[in-house]
């Protein structure tokens, strides 16, 4: 099996298992102040190679989200959420793309294109899917302001994790 099957398999399963075992309990709840959720899983989308067809992002996503929605009993909250994500990533590396462009063989990773340009990558997906999340949460823009606060709070201890995610596993740098 190549090499690179194998790890995003590992990040996969690892990131999973981290999430639902881990970050799911240790989400700060307090009576009435329900509004910082951390989620990890997600980096296992952002950091698929930049060649992977967008159909089996979509599909990853998909399997992903059912994954983790398995053990949150949320029904496919997780699920459209993954998939929205893998959605619109083609868009954000359109957008941010560098000037010399990408090598198609190698994952967005801070090593590959230095953690500023990674920030603003991870930053655009990782707030879309929690927008994503919350909205579908709530099922109404009723509530957006919950919606806003909730996605922002979860954004910024999110995105910390993944930083530090970075720094842990792709240490190059």
């Amino acid at each position: 099996m190549n090499s690179t099957i194998l790890t995003h398999i590992l990040r996969f399963v690892g990131l999973t298992l981290f999430q639902v075992l881990l970050l799911k309990s240790a989400s700060p709840t307090w009576e009435s102040f329900n509004y910082i959720q951390i989620f990890l899983y997600p980096v296992f989308l952002l950091l698929l190679p930049l060649r992977t067809p967008h159909t089996l992002a979509i599909f990853l996503g998909f399997v992903l989200g059912i994954a983790v929605d398995l053990f949150y009993d949320s029904i496919g909250l997780h699920a459209s959420a993954c998939v929205f994500l893998a959605f619109v990533r083609p868009a954000v590396l359109a957008l941010i793309e560098p000037r010399g462009g990408y090598n198609v063989s190698h994952s967005p990773t801070k090593r590959r294109f230095g953690i500023g340009w990674f920030s603003i990558y991870a930053s655009c997906l990782m707030f879309a899917h929690l927008f994503w999340y919350f909205s579908v949460e709530a099922f109404t823009f009723y509530y957006f302001w919950d919606i806003l606060l909730r996605t922002l709070s979860s954004f910024v201890i999110s995105m910390i994790f993944v930083i530090i995610y970075q720094y842990i596993f792709d240490p190059k740098e």
